[in-house]
């Protein structure tokens, strides 16, 4: 199946209310264990960096886990930075987190270099998908770990189409279209493998983490 394109942003105010309310428990509490196992070269200190953060809920989860970190969230929506910036204040954690709105590459970034850069379902968004691992070569220290997961595109519509009924059946139709728009959307590993490759960052690991995400790993070479 080929991949089929699909809106950059999340900005519509219900679609990203729908987004920020839905149950992500499982693949965000897999995203942190994957960052703990897959990079274990961060000290636990210093400044990580979230591209395309969303409603903020790994940065938060990050910030909480590791309470000698600074966390950064960036993401182009300001709906959804309405809802990141809702949970920060209650979760208390002002003093070691920023949400910054800004569209990838453009956006400018308060600190020049994160020791630890992440990213979860931001890739299948971009439709040049270079830009992301561009701004992980920008804003990244030489050595740091870095995270990507995402989904993994099925071979077929009708796959697709029962992921989403295994995952969000019950979730609202404004989630249940826009999760099928991205299983389509989302790449195989084969084709983020190549984009490493021409990146210069054919050195970090590609693999599949469950029956329908994907990660990308490793820590960043020199350029």
């Amino acid at each position: 199946m080929d991949r089929v394109l699909e809106p950059e942003l999340m900005d519509d105010a219900d679609q990203a209310r729908a987004y920020a309310e839905a149950d992500f428990e499982e693949p965000n509490r897999m995203f942190v264990e994957l960052f703990r196992d897959r990079c274990p070269g961060y000290a636990g200190s210093g400044a990580i960096l979230d591209l395309g953060c969303g409603p903020g809920d790994i940065v938060l989860r990050l910030a909480s886990d590791f309470p000698r970190s600074r966390v950064d969230g960036v993401d182009g929506s300001a709906a959804m930075l309405s809802f990141a910036e809702s949970a920060l204040a209650a979760a208390g954690l002002e003093s070691r987190v920023r949400f910054i709105r800004g569209l990838l590459p453009e956006v400018t970034l308060p600190e020049a270099r994160y020791g630890a850069i992440v990213s979860n379902s931001l890739l299948h968004h971009l439709h040049q998908p270079e830009i992301l691992w561009q701004t992980v070569r920008r804003y990244g220290e030489v050595g740091a770990e870095i995270l990507v997961m995402d989904l993994s595109r099925p071979q077929t519509p009708e796959r697709a189409r029962e992921i989403v009924e295994a995952y969000a059946g019950e979730e609202p139709p404004v989630l249940k279209t826009d999760f099928y728009n991205s299983l389509l959307a989302a790449f195989e590993p084969c084709e983020i493998k190549a984009q490493l490759d021409r990146a210069g960052l054919g050195s970090l690991d590609v693999s599949a983490v469950s029956d329908r995400h994907l990660a990308v790993w490793g820590r960043l070479p020199a350029a």
